[in-house]
């Protein structure tokens, strides 16, 4: 009695370490790091978790000019340019006008404006079912893309690309 007791305890430990592993390789996370471009001296890192079917990415910069910057994902995984140019224009695989992300019409690479403090720190957070990391659906996937942030705001209207002036940072999405 005591060898099939043990047994049982025994497939249940393994059944709930079994369960536990899986729900944890269904996460997928990359970490990147922002370069400074157009003579800033902007860093920073930018985190892609991707859970249940939802991207969570959060940028934390520093060396930003206190006040709003905008930040979007461009359509090049290419920061080798100076002024961060190579990274080309937004992400936009939907063929969408640029706005305002979640209102009318965007691109999927328009994430938005945040705001520097008065030591030229920000922190800009999101959360979406639009993006995941890996899958290969062009739609969706943001690998291979560049992660841009702008000297001003976005404007959410001028096309294509809200008017946000100079590339100050750049990092490539990219394993």
């Amino acid at each position: 009695m005591k060898k099939i007791i043990f047994s049982v305890v025994v497939l249940i430990a393994v059944l709930i370490g079994c369960k536990t592993n899986s729900s944890s390789s269904d996460s997928k996370k990359l970490v990147i790091d922002f370069e400074a471009k157009s003579n800033s001296t902007v860093s920073g890192t930018a985190t892609f978790i991707e859970k249940e079917g939802k991207v969570t990415f959060v940028a934390n910069l520093a060396g930003l000019k206190p006040g709003v910057h905008a930040i979007h994902i461009h359509e090049k995984s290419d920061c080798s340019a100076a002024d961060g140019s190579s990274a080309g224009g937004h992400w936009n695989p939907t063929f969408k006008k640029h706005g305002k992300w979640g209102v009318g019409e965007y691109h999927k690479g328009d994430i938005g404006n945040f705001t520097a403090d008065a030591n030229g720190n920000g922190t800009i957070a999101l959360t979406t079912d639009e993006w995941n990391i890996g899958s290969g659906d062009p739609t969706k996937d943001i690998l291979g893309k560049g992660l841009i942030v702008h000297e001003g705001n976005d404007d959410f209207v001028s096309q294509p690309s809200g008017d946000a002036g100079a590339r100050v940072a750049c990092s490539a999405i990219i394993k």
